[in-house]
């Protein structure tokens, strides 16, 4: 048998040879830093859950139906008739939630490490580019159950391109295709959601990954491994990544994979914050749910709309700072200008200022996710101050604290002290 496999892979190499020399040079000859740590999963398993989401949502596409009167029937057939399918949609659900999470973790992990950094700082483009990517798909994706939050959701997200100035009506029209949200909304968001954006979202997946490997890995040091190389010319602080890290990586996959079945069969709609009850009531354009919000991982830019008072009657001073918020991650390698990459040697400036931004960035979620109200219970009422005013007040202080980060940051990141770098990576 062996031998017979051999055979067909020289056979196939032979037509074929730029295969092997994709394998050796992404993977086999591929030499990444020995001393990558827990944070360096979650690049792989964004690659994971993205093979996940493409998968279950063919299977679900086969099933389901992208029309206004019949949407939401055929998430119920999906859900009750289809073999096999409750578990389908329950994965593509929750796998949405684990995609933006393993996400967020590994952009935090790219700010703890400053891998935006030069060389790195195209890596960094790609990957906030993914970023946004990832936040159409899921917008587009929203609407597509044609539950009460999935219509209402996409009503109130589509209407804020209306407050733009001149063409936000007109903008508004475009995108929903028609004056209100409706049955070629829903055909068009469908199109976009299966077909435009992953085929986007899998280029820049390949790119991001050609510029980490064109340039290398960094690491929890912040060293450049390629400046020291033994006398083979390999660097001598660096391991195949076959089949070093590939079995690293599948240990991680494993643990996730157990966290996320947990979830999958028994909290698959994690008290709401994945699927919302709202969304298994069909979609009627004359009831209003009583609160409306975007799921969780979009609450923070959300609370950032909110925060933000009108302008003469407009919305668009709220819109502009959700933006900003969002196209500000851009500019991070050029903002930050510290001597070096690693917050291992750096100085309290960069650590504080990263640890407010991180308790402020789950504060604007939490806020994003409850009615403006929600602080009466929390006893405010009995110092005679209007509730509503205070987590509006929160949230404006939180919306502050995430700009001055980045605002902030040439001058804090220049006048930080820092500790000596070492020449090579440390275990």
């Amino acid at each position: 048998m062996s031998t017979r496999l051999m055979a067909l892979w020289e056979w196939f190499d032979s037509r074929m040879p730029s295969v092997a020399q994709e394998y050796k040079k992404h993977l086999a000859e591929y030499y990444a830093p020995k001393n990558f740590n827990f944070w360096y999963y979650f690049g792989s398993l964004a690659l994971f859950v993205l093979v996940i989401q493409i998968v279950s949502g063919i299977w679900l596409t086969m099933s389901y139906k992208p029309d206004a009167t019949l949407a939401f029937g055929s998430v119920e057939y999906i859900m009750r008739d289809v073999s096999g399918g409750w578990i389908i949609r329950y994965i593509h659900s929750t796998g949405a939630s684990a995609f933006f999470l393993v996400v967020y973790l590994h952009m935090f992990r790219g700010m703890l490490y400053g891998s935006y950094k030069a060389p790195r700082e195209l890596i960094w483009i790609f990957g906030v580019l993914i970023y946004l990517c990832l936040m159409g798909e899921a917008f587009f994706g929203y609407l597509l159950p044609w539950g009460q939050m999935s219509y209402w959701g996409a009503q109130v997200i589509v209407n804020l391109f209306a407050s733009v100035p001149f063409i936000g009506p007109d903008l508004a029209v475009w995108i929903r295709g028609d004056y209100v949200v409706s049955d070629a909304t829903l055909n068009r968001f469908f199109a976009l959601h299966v077909i435009a954006l992953p085929l986007a979202l899998l280029g820049l997946v390949v790119v991001h990954l050609l510029a980490l490997h064109d340039v290398g890995s960094n690491n929890p040091d912040g060293v450049e491994i390629k400046k020291l190389k033994g006398s083979d010319g390999k660097p001598l602080d660096g391991i195949p990544f076959h089949p070093y890290y590939t079995v690293k990586d599948i240990v991680g996959v494993v643990v996730f994979l157990a966290i996320f079945c947990v979830i999958l069969f028994f909290a698959p709609e994690m008290g709401g914050y994945f699927l919302e009850y709202n969304n298994f009531v069909p979609a009627d354009p004359l009831v209003t749910p009583a609160h409306i919000a975007p799921v969780w991982y979009f609450t923070p830019y959300y609370s950032i709309l909110r925060a933000i008072p009108p302008l003469f009657h407009s919305q668009f001073p709220g819109v502009l700072a959700m933006g900003l918020a969002v196209m500000v991650l851009f500019f991070l390698p050029w903002l930050d200008r510290s001597p070096v990459k690693s917050i291992r040697y750096r100085g309290p400036y960069y650590k504080i200022a990263l640890g407010v931004f991180v308790v402020t960035f789950l504060v604007l979620g939490y806020l994003g996710t409850e009615p403006t109200t929600v602080w009466g219970q929390f006893g405010f009422d009995a110092f005679f101050l209007d509730t509503k005013e205070i987590a509006t007040w929160v949230a404006r202080l939180g919306t502050l604290l995430y700009f001055l980060f980045f605002i902030l940051m040439p001058w804090y990141t220049a006048r930080d002290s820092v500790k000596p770098v070492p020449e090579r990576v440390t275990s």
